[in-house]
């Protein structure tokens, strides 16, 4: 047996295992030479930690052992073990790289590390740039940017909406001549907010007044808290002295309904021929656009397609005696003999008046408020008459209205208008008598009042 153990060793020496022996080692050393290059700090040290394990054991079987020597069996497996607990024990690579390793090359490619949402999202390695801090507007100037950038009517709508309504109004007053040549009725002339440079956001509804001209001496009006509604608001037009002008002298009796001339008969006199009677396609075709009446509505209304602009135009009759102007608008009920007394006309003038009188800013305020109440779902019945009396009634107080105290007016009218809906009453400026919170429910009320609220706080909330 030792002779054979004896030829086996020298085999080993001259070639065989031998060989094959050296030839690993030699690839050990290559890997050890380039492990730094290839795995890194952490995976080198590893690496040269087994090979040299492995190189132990691989010399302890080539090299001769002492026969002799009972503990060279025992001897050779304590250092087995004691290589093979140092390889156990060796520390694992940490799986969260070091910042100087992430440019070595990997043997394999390794899993993408996943951002913490918390920090930041810079690259590594890349200078930080020191952000400057944000700079906060101001109140003021918040609303003058957002007049003159979300406010802005197109242009293309400021001047082809004038235009296209006016050419409208001529063929209808053409029609009502040829029509109805016995009823006196007014030159049609056009109104809203558009042609006092009030307008906001977008130009798609104008109205259209059509004068109804009454001889003075056979009319005479009924105020308002003189009816059965008892609102000062609304007038009748009654028909007087029948017993020397009996019934028919006058063009209008046909519209009268008892002794008075009712807004609802001659509204619903001019619907029909709006619906009926003309020709709106050959009308529309000669003017360049598509114009359809509205059939299911109370109003006189009618909705214009212009290849560049949406328009809606809403016709009015309109009587003026008096000193007052009173529009065919009934209020909703069985009450038909009702004419809606309109303030619009003066209440532009006195704005434009005071503002030429002091250089103030109540257009301008008044455009706000009017696009804050026009795209607030909850505000809208504030735009237009109500925010503009408040205004009125302020302007009475001897507030300063110069430019710079454009966010002082603003916030006070919220307060103001707040202070209004905790009693349920506005009064008209041109008339103490009417509340112009009569036509809004409980509920409108309190939501418009809530939101009001919110905003005297927080007043950007409605600019967003």
């Amino acid at each position: 047996m030792a002779a054979f153990w004896q030829q086996r060793g020298r085999r080993q020496e001259h070639g065989g295992l031998g060989g094959v022996l050296d030839g690993l080692g030699s690839v050990f050393d290559v890997l050890l030479a380039n492990a730094r290059l290839v795995l890194g700090v952490s995976g080198a040290a590893v690496l040269a930690i087994a090979t040299l394990a492995v190189k132990r054991l691989i010399d302890r079987a080539t090299s001769p052992r002492d026969e002799g020597d009972p503990k060279a069996e025992q001897k050779t497996l304590e250092e087995t073990w004691q290589d093979l607990a140092l390889i156990k024990t060796t520390p694992k690579t940490p799986k969260k790289q070091r910042r100087e390793d992430l440019s070595e090359p990997l043997l394999s490619p390794a899993r993408p590390l996943v951002p913490d949402s918390r920090a930041c999202s810079a690259p590594l390695g890349a200078p930080r740039v020191k952000s400057s801090p944000l700079r906060c507007l101001t109140l003021q100037e918040r609303l003058l940017s957002h007049h003159s950038s979300r406010l802005a009517v197109p242009e293309i709508q400021v001047s082809l909406v004038p235009q296209l309504a006016r050419s409208i109004s001529t063929q209808l007053q053409n029609f009502l001549r040829s029509k109805c040549p016995e009823l006196p009725f007014g030159r049609l002339f056009l109104s809203g907010a558009l042609l006092d440079g009030l307008e906001v956001l977008a130009a798609d509804h104008i109205h259209l007044m059509l004068p109804v001209v009454l001889d003075a001496g056979l009319w005479s009006l009924i105020p308002g808290e003189d009816t059965v509604v008892r609102n000062p608001q609304y007038w009748m037009i009654k028909r007087v002295d029948l017993g020397y002008f009996p019934r028919g002298c006058s063009p209008w009796d046909r519209f009268m309904v008892g002794r008075y001339l009712s807004s609802n008969v001659l509204n619903e006199t001019l619907h029909k021929m709006l619906v009926a009677s003309i020709n709106w396609p050959a009308i529309g075709g000669l003017l360049g656009c598509a114009i359809h009446p509205v059939v299911a509505s109370r109003e006189l209304k009618l909705e214009v397609k212009h290849e560049q602009v949406e328009l809606s135009i809403t016709l009015f009759p309109l009587v003026e005696m008096e000193g007052k102007v009173l529009l065919a608008v009934p209020p909703e009920g069985l009450v038909e003999n009702l004419w809606l007394e309109s303030f619009y006309r003066a209440e532009v003038s006195r704005v434009k008046e005071l503002d030429a009188g002091d250089s103030g800013a109540r257009q301008r305020c008044l455009r706000l408020l009017n696009g804050v109440c026009r795209s607030h779902p909850t505000l809208h019945k504030l735009g237009g008459s109500p925010v503009t009396h408040v205004i009125l009634h302020l302007s009475d107080s001897g507030s300063n209205w110069a430019e710079e105290s454009l966010a002082d007016r603003f916030q006070q009218v919220f307060e103001e208008l707040v202070a209004y809906l905790e009693k349920g009453v506005l009064p008209s400026y041109f008339n103490p008598k009417i509340n112009l919170f009569s036509g809004l429910s409980e509920e409108e009320i309190d939501e418009m009042g809530f939101v009001l609220y919110r905003a005297m706080s927080e007043p950007e909330l409605l600019l967003e």
